[in-house]
């Protein structure tokens, strides 16, 4: 649902301040707009998720995107995808202290995703703790393909460790009328995912189960914040500020 706001009274989203306000913030919080995109059957996941994979140029025999989440955000689509780039929203967006983010100096190419910021325990010959995530870009689309008519643009990442992902993408196109859309941009975040690779596991399985609800409930918090930032600094670019 459209959310609107009188001109200048957009706020950013609180930076949290440790782990407590953190599960509070992300893992318990309802979040005022849910974006887990829903299907009415397995041939309109399968069409819909089917769209975005071919223009991410995957073989659509290797991946699925099983979940998928989505919302309208009032800001360009150039302004929106170069906020996601620049990983700057992760102090206020991201559950930085649960899972902090860790960048290859300047790059964005190579993500890690370290629970509690941890990385070694038990001193030099200790055991290692596996990243959260691992996000290595297969692609990154920083302009419109010259045949896309949605003015979309994404980066694709191969993502290993601890969570049972193989495929991570973050998408922002320009609205499409017959969906429903009207703001600006929207943004889509998208995992294609088995546990730990164990594709005979049936999707309902009570450990995926587990894990796509606490996924759902995170992504669509980071979702909201991440909405809520843009548009309060769009809107403060827009004014001069």
């Amino acid at each position: 649902m459209k959310q609107s706001y009188p001109a200048g009274k957009r706020v950013p989203p609180a930076r949290t301040r440790g782990v407590a306000d953190e599960l509070r913030a992300f893992f318990l919080h309802r979040p005022a707009i849910q974006t887990l995109v829903r299907f009415a059957s397995p041939e309109e996941q399968e069409n819909y998720s089917y769209r975005i994979r071919q223009r991410l140029g995957l073989d659509v025999r290797g991946y699925s995107v099983l979940n998928l989440h989505r919302i309208g955000i009032e800001a360009p689509v150039q302004y929106v995808f170069e906020e996601l780039l620049g990983w700057g929203w992760q102090a206020s967006c991201w559950p930085n202290h649960v899972a902090m983010a860790e960048r290859r100096g300047d790059e964005h190419e190579h993500i890690r995703i370290l629970m509690l910021g941890l990385r070694r325990r038990g001193g030099g010959r200790g055991w290692r703790i596996p990243p959260l995530f691992d996000l290595t870009a297969l692609r990154i689309q920083r302009v419109p393909g010259a045949s896309d008519p949605d003015n979309a643009r994404y980066a694709l990442y191969a993502c290993s460790g601890g969570y049972p992902i193989g495929i991570f993408v973050l998408y922002v196109r320009s609205p499409i009328a017959e969906q429903g859309e009207d703001e600006a941009s929207q943004f889509f975040l998208g995992v294609g995912f088995d546990f730990y690779g164990r594709e005979k596991w049936r999707i309902f399985h009570p450990i995926n189960r587990i894990w796509e609800t606490v996924h759902n409930r995170v992504t669509a918090n980071v979702l909201n914040r991440f909405k809520a930032l843009c548009e309060w600094r769009f809107e403060r670019i827009q004014a001069g500020l």
